[in-house]
């Protein structure tokens, strides 16, 4: 079940990375191949080398193979799947919500504790998106969108609790994934917003269309208006 998962977390995030490389990069065959294996590949290779084993990327070439495979999926249907904006989105949480579970399974099977296991997980869930937003020089989508580490966070620690009350391989994997996705989703359908820090401008901008006048200091707790 692990590797089912795995492998379909590795291709919606191989389809994942190539579609940005087609939409916001516009790079060639190479380039696209390249950024959606990144994409796919990136997160498990890190976690395995905090582990401390060799990746499973490189004694499996089954995972090569699937990343691969998304990635030319993506470059040769690129134009159809233009029209599916959210097709975008939608692997991309599929690959979050199956990389957060599965990352956190294989740090528990390493022997590590419970809070390793979940960081770990969260690792792996958005280190490639990570590598490849910085290589189309871009801000991390974790760093910028609200309910993207916090799907990923509640996926393993939903792993990491099933596997510590023994849940049954099918359920103790699906349903902590199934529950990162619909966070995810729910997240993008309806806007949804960690807390974000209290800014000058942010208090500014609320006086202005209020009505209020600028007078450019900070009162600290005052209320506009």
């Amino acid at each position: 079940m692990i590797l089912a998962l795995d492998l379909l977390g590795t291709f919606a995030f191989g389809l994942n990375g190539a579609l940005t490389a087609t939409r916001a990069a516009r790079l060639d065959l190479v380039g696209v191949l390249v950024l959606g294996m990144m994409t796919a590949l990136g997160g498990g290779i890190l976690r395995d080398i905090l582990i401390n084993v060799p990746p499973t990327t490189f004694g499996d070439v089954r995972y090569l193979a699937v990343a691969a495979g998304g990635a030319l999926v993506a470059f040769l249907l690129s134009v159809e799947l233009e029209r599916y904006v959210r097709l975008i989105t939608v692997f991309d949480a599929i690959g979050l919500s199956v990389f957060c579970v599965t990352g956190a399974s294989k740090a528990l099977d390493a022997g590590l504790g419970s809070v390793q296991a979940v960081l770990l997980g969260v690792i792996t869930a958005v280190g490639g998106g990570t590598l490849r937003d910085v290589v189309v020089q871009r801000v991390p989508t974790v760093l910028t969108s609200d309910f993207y580490a916090v799907p990923a966070l509640i996926g393993a620690v939903l792993a990491v609790a099933a596997a510590g009350i023994g849940a049954p391989g099918l359920v103790g994997a699906l349903v902590p994934a199934a529950v990162a996705f619909a966070i995810r989703m729910l997240g993008v359908r309806y806007g949804l917003r960690v807390p974000r820090p209290r800014t000058t401008r942010s208090r500014r901008s609320r006086r202005r269309s209020s009505g209020g006048e600028d007078t450019g200091l900070d009162t600290g707790g005052a209320h506009d208006g």
